[in-house]
């Protein structure tokens, strides 16, 4: 089985269900910019306009991970978990109301995992 790019805690998949219950299907894209761009961003499914210059990572508890290319170039030999702690970012994303903020936690892959990863595509390419 591949390595997985991009994985998710019990927890933010607690908040993420919720945000589910009231938005519907949910995506995730992570910038790199400023104001909370290290931070993912949770989007109603389609809210975000993702294309070629964004990278599909994998998904999370069924929702699209994105990231800005230029970003993944940074990251790309990292494993991120998708993670959520109380507190209120600097965005426009989803869980903000709730008084909690999505961030990232990552590793290294290890050489054995990075003979096996997940594939990873052009936003505008994303796999059905």
């Amino acid at each position: 089985m591949p390595t997985p790019r991009v994985l998710v805690t019990t927890a933010a998949e607690a908040t993420i269900d919720l945000l589910r219950d009231e938005h519907g299907p949910l995506m995730f894209h992570q910038s790199g910019g400023c104001c909370d761009g290290s931070s993912p961003m949770c989007f109603a499914k389609g809210e975000f306009r993702v294309g070629g210059n964004d990278t599909w990572l994998g998904r999370i508890h069924g929702c699209d991970f994105f990231m800005s290319a230029s970003q993944f170039e940074y990251w790309k030999h990292t494993q991120l978990t998708v993670d959520v702690v109380k507190g209120r970012g600097a965005s426009f994303s989803l869980e903000i109301p709730l008084g909690v903020r999505f961030l990232i936690r990552s590793r290294l892959f290890t050489e054995d995992e990075e003979k096996d990863m997940e594939p990873v595509f052009a936003g505008d390419e994303v796999p059905a």
